[in-house]
């Protein structure tokens, strides 16, 4: 079993930017893929970003291409979001994800919250215009 806990939410203002930290238990963090998705009010959850387990692959929802980073620590357990020149639709509860399933990064099933076992409660991120 595995948790997750999410940090780093807050206001921030259109353009700004923002880091989420997402630290987890256990001692096979190191074999998880680990992702982060959002869901904006009145929205389905979607994904935003993965990284396979030693951050060598990662990979972005088109919509946050070049604007956020996602990175981990295997020796501290804990996946990060980098979020920069952050827009008013960002605004959303952002949740990380960890997947124990062994999906190579291409595998399109990381790209959607079925390719997850584990979820952490949330942290909302608010983005002023």
């Amino acid at each position: 079993q595995v948790q997750l806990v999410e940090s780093g939410g807050g206001l921030v203002q259109a353009g700004g930017s923002r880091r989420l930290s997402c630290a987890a238990s256990g001692r096979t963090f190191s074999t998880y893929s680990m992702g982060w998705f959002r869901q904006a009010p009145g929205k389905e959850r979607e994904f935003v970003s993965g990284i396979n387990w030693n951050g060598a692959s990662t990979y972005y929802v088109d919509s946050v291409k070049g604007r956020f980073t996602i990175s981990r620590d295997n020796a501290k357990n804990t996946v990060f979001l980098q979020m920069r020149s952050l827009k008013p639709e960002g605004t959303a509860v952002y949740y990380c994800a960890a997947s124990d399933r062994g999906y190579g990064s291409r595998d399109a099933r990381l790209r959607t919250e079925y390719g997850y076992d584990y979820w952490g409660q949330g942290s909302q991120v608010t983005v002023s215009s």
